[in-house]
């Protein structure tokens, strides 16, 4: 079977990287591409590296044109998806790559973000522990998936294991992470504009008001914590594309250096996407430009009795577009890697 694919967004980065995905996979066919501002215009002009979908121009995001396929991925700017997806019912399966169907917490919606909030959907992090199995357990048969944040859903892969096994203590979680602009997305901002950016490193959200702390606690909390409280203060550097999350926790008291190691090997062991490395390897942001992976290194600092997790992704692939595809193919009963790759691109 071929489903029908309609991408809202297309012109932005995260709608260009799902098509980019999309493109190569054998059991989707996209059929209709649209944008706000940027409709009427060809798809090539947006996206000029997308040539097998050169033929394709964007057209209104409106429910009635993104009505009538299969699948349905909205890759919009935060607080707009809901106005859609309210009138998408009879679409089989609808993806939302924004945060409007993240949080289960109304309250927390309304402190991080502006306008209604929404119905949760089944989180699109397969390999996160939840329930003493995993989230992909909720996505077989999902008709509504809420793809992650890049940060989040980064910062949560990175220490769900150790609130799983309870060899950690969530209650003074400090990350820090140096992020590529493109996870602001396409449109013009001052602070993102190259003289700004190269030769520097600008700090954001800083102080506890990044809109990816609730969906940080939402996820530990499903992996077992009982009291989630974090220090998140995210970083742009130069460079196009990635994340590299530093993430320290307290290690209970009785957790041995085996204990905590093999908390994360049991987790990711049979995960091709989420893959520990070596002890005393780290991963770096290069090595997983266009990948669908996420590397993560692990090290135990006694002197300062807390647990260190390195981890690197693409954040407009497993951060974003392939955390999308690989939910979507778990959904749809198909080989859950496909058309994603876990090797990335280099030099």
């Amino acid at each position: 079977m071929t489903y029908s694919v309609a991408v809202s967004g297309a012109s932005g980065y995260a709608g260009g990287e799902i098509l980019r995905l999309l493109a190569q996979h054998p059991d989707v066919e996209i059929r209709t591409v649209t944008a706000h501002s940027n409709a009427g215009q060809p798809l090539a002009v947006h996206q000029p590296h997308l040539r097998s979908l050169a033929h394709l121009t964007l057209q209104e995001t409106t429910p009635e044109v993104l009505a009538g396929h299969d699948i349905v991925v909205l890759a919009l700017p935060h607080g707009q998806s809901g106005q859609y997806t309210d009138a998408l019912d009879e679409v089989p399966l609808v993806i939302d790559a924004g945060a409007d169907h993240r949080l289960r917490d109304a309250s927390a919606w309304q402190q991080f973000y502006d306008g209604p909030h929404h119905a949760p959907w089944t989180y699109g992090v397969p390999e996160l522990p939840v329930g003493g199995g995993k989230i992909r357990d909720s996505l077989v048969g999902a008709t509504r998936i809420a793809a992650p944040g890049c940060n989040a859903s980064t910062v949560s892969l990175s220490l769900a294991p150790g609130v799983a096994a309870g060899v950690i203590d969530s209650s003074d979680i400090v990350s820090v992470l140096a992020v590529g602009p493109s996870g602001a997305g396409k449109s013009l901002k001052p602070h993102l504009l190259a003289s700004e950016v190269l030769g520097s490193a600008n700090p954001y959200a800083v102080g506890g008001t990044h809109r990816h702390i609730p969906e940080i606690r939402q996820a530990l909390e499903d992996a077992g914590a009982a009291d989630v409280r974090i220090s998140f203060t995210p970083v742009i550097v130069p460079m196009a594309r990635g994340i590299l999350a530093t993430s320290t926790a307290p290690l209970a008291a009785d957790a041995t250096d085996a204990d905590i190691r093999a908390a994360w090997e049991a987790a990711y062991a049979d995960e091709p996407f989420v893959q520990l490395l070596p002890d005393g390897h780290f991963p770096r942001t290069a090595d997983v430009v266009g990948a669908n992976t996420a590397l993560l290194g692990l090290a135990v600092d006694r002197s300062a009795g807390r647990v260190v997790v390195v981890a690197a992704v693409d954040n407009l692939v497993k951060g974003t577009a392939g955390a999308a595809v690989q939910s979507m193919n778990i959904a749809l009963g198909l080989p859950e890697g496909r058309a994603l790759t876990m090797n990335g691109v280099a030099p």
